[in-house]
């Protein structure tokens, strides 16, 4: 579980994003992290027990920076408003398929896959779904990956069919798309319980088969 103050932080960071106000509750942002991490450590503790590709990953390498990179970006604010994980063997460096987990309070989430790939990776991806559509049906169409995130999310896709595909292939919906992610929302009051990690780790473990199938494909 979370402590409350790291959720109030956040929260309160929203309505005072200035480096002024960062810097005079600098100690609570401080508290936050390392709640933040210790949860991280908790995760990814349990994630190497049954995914040995993240046994060399250590904790701060899952963690993102909170300041912002804004020199290309009409928002100015210095710093994110939430605390971000990606637990993938690439750490942060090597673009691979892995799980993450997004705390903000409102916009919580926990999912996984594959964000906005290279396009030789897209390509490998587009190709294996092809090949092996019986088996990526069966990772995405289980009962409990249906029930936790529905479906892969279609926000980003192309219109028309990717090249090199047909109008009447059978996976043509998930060939289309640009982006191989599912998620779960996650409310508030998940954030304090203490089943908070078991939830996260449960999460992740429905997810895992379609990690594995989409690193095969990249590798």
């Amino acid at each position: 579980m979370l402590q409350s103050s790291t959720i109030h932080f956040l929260k309160s960071l929203k309505k005072n994003n200035n480096k002024e106000w960062f810097d005079k509750n600098r100690s609570q942002y401080e508290l936050a992290k390392n709640d933040y991490l210790s949860l991280v450590t908790k995760v990814l503790n349990e994630l190497q027990g049954f995914d040995p590709t993240l046994l060399e990953l250590q904790p701060k390498q899952c963690i993102f920076r909170l300041n912002r990179d804004v020199r290309f970006s009409k928002n100015k604010d210095p710093y994110k408003t939430n605390f971000g994980a990606s637990f993938s063997k690439g750490a942060k460096k090597i673009q691979t398929a892995g799980y993450y987990f997004h705390l903000e309070p409102g916009a919580n989430f926990v999912g996984g896959g594959l964000w906005m790939p290279m396009a030789p990776d897209l390509h490998k991806v587009r190709q294996e779904i092809d090949y092996c559509f019986k088996e990526f049906g069966s990772i995405i169409k289980k009962a409990a990956f249906k029930t936790t995130f529905g479906d892969l999310d279609n926000t980003l896709k192309l219109v028309r069919p990717p090249k090199g595909f047909e109008l009447d292939n059978p996976a043509l919906e998930y060939l289309k798309l640009k982006s191989f992610i599912a998620t779960r929302p996650m409310k508030d009051v998940e954030l304090t319980d203490k089943a908070l990690i078991k939830n996260i780790v449960r999460d992740f473990k429905t997810i895992a088969p379609l990690v594995y199938f989409l690193n095969r494909a990249i590798d």
